[in-house]
């Protein structure tokens, strides 16, 4: 079973000068509510679909499988109807972890965040000076909820 522990902060910056990588990333939604999310994501060249649910504390259930781009544009095309972001997601290693920096593209133009993926809730780490302030459980910046109310409509 897998688990994903992550915390989301607001950003007054992006640290280029500290990114080690960059992808693409394209995301729609199939399902989305407050328990449940199935997307379907295109990475560069890689296309995935992922399962989230059951969210307890920070924690919560995630399964994702690569797929082959013809289901990925066949499930974009005909399942997605809830709606898609894009973005550039930017790499950061800091003091022995990896912040993900979202750079909204499209209606979320202008917002970027950072997370930073933990192996327990409680673990330590520290915030680089770059991060504004903790957003973690404000829910208009899930990418799903992104995906339906857009940061330009805010």
């Amino acid at each position: 079973m897998a688990i994903e522990i992550e915390k989301k902060f607001l950003i007054n910056h992006i640290p280029f000068e500290q990114v080690k990588y960059a992808h693409k990333i394209k995301q729609g939604y199939i399902v989305s509510d407050k328990d449940k999310v199935i997307r379907i994501r295109e990475k560069d060249d890689e296309y995935f679909i992922t399962i989230k649910g059951n969210k307890i504390g920070l924690s919560r259930f995630e399964f994702e499988y690569k797929i082959p781009k013809s289901d990925a544009n066949e499930l974009f095309e005909n399942f997605c109807k809830i709606g898609s972001i894009s973005k550039t997601r930017h790499y950061v290693d800091y003091n022995g972890h990896t912040w993900e920096v979202d750079e909204f593209h499209g209606e979320n133009n202008g917002l970027v965040v950072a997370e930073i993926e933990l192996e327990s809730e409680d673990e330590q780490f520290e915030i680089p000076n770059w991060v504004i302030k903790e957003v973690t459980a404000d829910a208009r910046y899930y990418n799903m909820n992104l995906a339906t109310h857009p940061f330009c409509k805010w």
